[in-house]
Parts: C-alpha cells; sequence; structure tokens
C-alpha cells in the first residue's frame, strides 16, 4: 500500500493518523470541508467534499489503495437526521464508492458506545451485540455505519474493519479537554455517581497508529477483515480521579460537587423533554446519555487488536499526561 485517503482529516484523530501516513512513507489524500493550513505544509494532497452526496465520495476515494473513513459528527444532543446524514449516510456512501473504484481496503472509525446501553460495560470484548436502547443520536448512527462497513467485506475485493477508539485525548484536542475545562471554569463540573466507575481512554497518537497496523495487516485470509475491535490504553483508570488530574494540570480546583446517578438521569430526561418541547438548539447540560458515561463503568477487553493487528500502544498513559500537562501549560 502506498497511497491512502483519510476522510476527517481537519479533526483530531485524523490530522494525527495524517501525520503518521506521511512519516510512514505512504502518499497521502486529505478529504475536508474546510482548508487547512497544516494539511498543506505536510505536502499531502487536499480536496474538498461533502460525504453526504456520492460523487464526492468517489471523487475523493478514486486511485486509492486504503481509506481511512475517520469523518464523524460527534455530540450528545442534535436532530436525527444530522447524525443519520453525516455518520451513516455518509459512510454508505464511502463504502459503495470504494465498491465503485475497486479500493481494496477500508478502515473505519466506530465508537466504543455503539454496544452502550446505560449499565457498566466490565472488560466488555466484541462479542457483545449492538445495543437496543439508544440513549443519543450518536451512537446508534454508528452502529448503523459500522454494520453496514463490515458486512461490505467480502475478503478480496474489498476488506473492511471497524476500530472502536474510547476515549481519544491528548495534545491537541479541541473537543474532550476543552469541554471539560471549561465546564470547570464555569463551576458548572460535578461528579455523577459513587465515583469508582473504571474507564478505558487512548492517547490520540496510539489510537491512529493502530488504523495503520489494522490496514496494514488486512490481506485475503486475514482475521482482520470484517471484523471490529475496540482499542485503549489497556489500562482502566477511575473516571473521576483522572478527570482531577486533567484539572490539576490546568490550574483548576478538583471536582468537589456530586449528584447520584439516579438524580443526574432524571435531570437528563427533563431537560432533553424540555429542549425538545420548546425546540432548544443549544445541548442540555445533562442527558441521559451524559449522565450514563459519567456514572457507569466502560471498559474493553483489547486482546483481539493485540492478537489480529499486533496492536499495542508505544505511549503510556503517563507519558501521554506529561505532554498534555506540558501542551496546557504552554
Amino acid at each position: 500500500m502506498t497511497t491512502a485517503l483519510v476522510t476527517g482529516a481537519n479533526g483530531f484523530l485524523g490530522s494525527c493518523l495524517v501525520r503518521h501516513l506521511v512519516a510512514r512513507g505512504y502518499t497521502v489524500r486529505a478529504l475536508v470541508r474546510n482548508s487547512s493550513s497544516s494539511l498543506t505544509n505536510l505536502g499531502v494532497e487536499v480536496v474538498h467534499g461533502d460525504l453526504r452526496m456520492i460523487e464526492n465520495a468517489e471523487r475523493a476515494v478514486k486511485g486509492m489503495d486504503v481509506v481511512f473513513h475517520v469523518a464523524a459528527v460527534s455530540g450528545i444532543w442534535g436532530p436525527w437526521k444530522h447524525y443519520h446524514s453525516n455518520n451513516t449516510l455518509a459512510t454508505i456512501n464511502v463504502v459503495d464508492a470504494c465498491q465503485n473504484e475497486r479500493v481494496r481496503r477500508l478502515v473505519y472509525t466506530s465508537s466504543p458506545s455503539v454496544t452502550f446501553d446505560g449499565q457498566h460495560q466490565i472488560n466488555v470484548d466484541e462479542s457483545a451485540p449492538y445495543s437496543k436502547k439508544w440513549l443519543a443520536h450518536y451512537p446508534h448512527s454508528k452502529a448503523l455505519a459500522e454494520k453496514y462497513v463490515l458486512e461490505a467485506n467480502d475478503g478480496s475485493t474489498l476488506m473492511t474493519c471497524a476500530l472502536r477508539p474510547h476515549l481519544i485525548w491528548g495534545p491537541g484536542d479541541h473537543h474532550l479537554i476543552p469541554r471539560l475545562l471549561a465546564r470547570a471554569r464555569e463551576k458548572k463540573l460535578m461528579r455523577v455517581g459513587d465515583g469508582y466507575n473504571q474507564i478505558d481512554n487512548i492517547y490520540v497518537d496510539n489510537a491512529a497508529v493502530a488504523h495503520i497496523q489494522a490496514a496494514e495487516a488486512m490481506r485475503e485470509g486475514s482475521p482482520v477483515c470484517g471484523r471490529a475491535y475496540f482499542i485503549s490504553q489497556g489500562d482502566p483508570v477511575n473516571c473521576w480521579n483522572w478527570i482531577n488530574d486533567i484539572l490539576k494540570m490546568a490550574g483548576l480546583e478538583r471536582v468537589k460537587r456530586s449528584i447520584s446517578y439516579h438524580w443526574a438521569y432524571r435531570l437528563g430526561y427533563a431537560l432533553e423533554l424540555y429542549h425538545e418541547m420548546f425546540d432548544i438548539q443549544r445541548e442540555p447540560r445533562m442527558t441521559r446519555f451524559l449522565a450514563a458515561q459519567l456514572a457507569k463503568s466502560h471498559y474493553f477487553n483489547i486482546e483481539r487488536a493485540r492478537r489480529d493487528f499486533g496492536f499495542f500502544c508505544d505511549i503510556s498513559l503517563d507519558e501521554g499526561m506529561s505532554r498534555l500537562e506540558a501542551s496546557l501549560k504552554s
């Protein structure tokens, strides 16, 4: 493989993946909606397009050896049409375009939340079924997309797999860490639940390299073809201790206020109804999905990824935290 397309190349994970591919000698095409000087400076081919239109997807994948479909709309609030069109329909277009243009390898960036139904997930592996109780549109739309990707695999003409990185973080993040710090500065952050829940996470470079490892392992007869994989640091952390460590790095006070999961869930449900009733577009301060994510344990067994494509985390949690601290203080 020498040529690779990365969709969502302006995003946190997508841009990191582009850098690693360039460093490994790939000729990279980056699909974005908005221009980016950082991508141009890397010497990659930048193309613009909305993947909700099949012609844009076909133009983007044409001539590629491998496609990394990273682009997605994330979040815990918003209309179903928004998530379905950007996450599900756009992915269907990417898959169909790969088939039409005879691209042989497709790696899809999915999410562990496709199996999350609001209950504890403790050392869960890939045998876990898709959720039957969706608490947000994002995981539902991602599950539909993942299913389409995996079913398109024929092990030869088009080989596909899906990776489920959990809580991607690191320097340069414009979503997870900034939102956390903003809530803390506004005094709106409070612990949900008993504070003992364990969670997985993954440093952004480890997530990016995992995509390349999976792509390079895909060949006829490979167990990677047609499979989904949880990927993480492989070392669960206490959710609220980790959050407090990040707050300390930023010079902020640790979380002191708390609310029970029961009341947070009820509050989230009430706020969702209120926002829907009055057509309020901004995100509620609490939702059922957010309450469950903050209160429940969710960590995963990554042995399949280690076995099938040699997944490993080159950057440890401690090293990643040191890099994050340096970036926050700079």
